[in-house]
């Protein structure tokens, strides 16, 4: 099992930054798939960013597309989103997942394909 504990989140100007971080327990982080997903109000949780097992595939969501950056650190066992150009519609709460399995480029785009979930940090954008 991996568990998973988000952290970062905050209140932001628009315009303004600020970089999650996700802490994964267990050995084989290496093995999964890295994902975050955010859900804002009244919505149904989306994709905004995934990283292949190596980090060497990643994907982003068109809406997130060029501000928002996902790295990880196998050796830390460490999933980080950096997000600049923060937008109002950026507001939601942000959470880190994890999927097992799948070839090493394999990255999961919907929430039915990740196993481990973190119970999320709030992102909250004024304009």
């Amino acid at each position: 099992q991996v568990q998973l504990v988000e952290s970062g989140g905050g209140l932001v100007q628009a315009g303004g930054s600020l970089r999650l971080s996700c802490a994964a327990s267990g050995r084989t982080f290496g093995s999964y798939a890295m994902g975050w997903f955010r859900q804002a109000p009244g919505k149904e949780r989306e994709f905004a960013a995934g990283i292949s097992r190596n980090g060497e595939r990643i994907l982003y969501a068109d809406s997130v597309k060029g501000r928002f950056t996902i790295s990880r650190d196998n050796a830390k066992n460490t999933v980080d989103l950096q997000m600049i150009g923060l937008k109002p519609e950026d507001t939601a709460t942000y959470y880190c997942a994890a999927a097992g399995g799948g070839s090493y480029s394999y990255i999961p785009r919907t929430s039915a394909g990740m196993e481990y979930w973190g119970k999320g940090t709030l992102v909250t954008v004024s304009s």
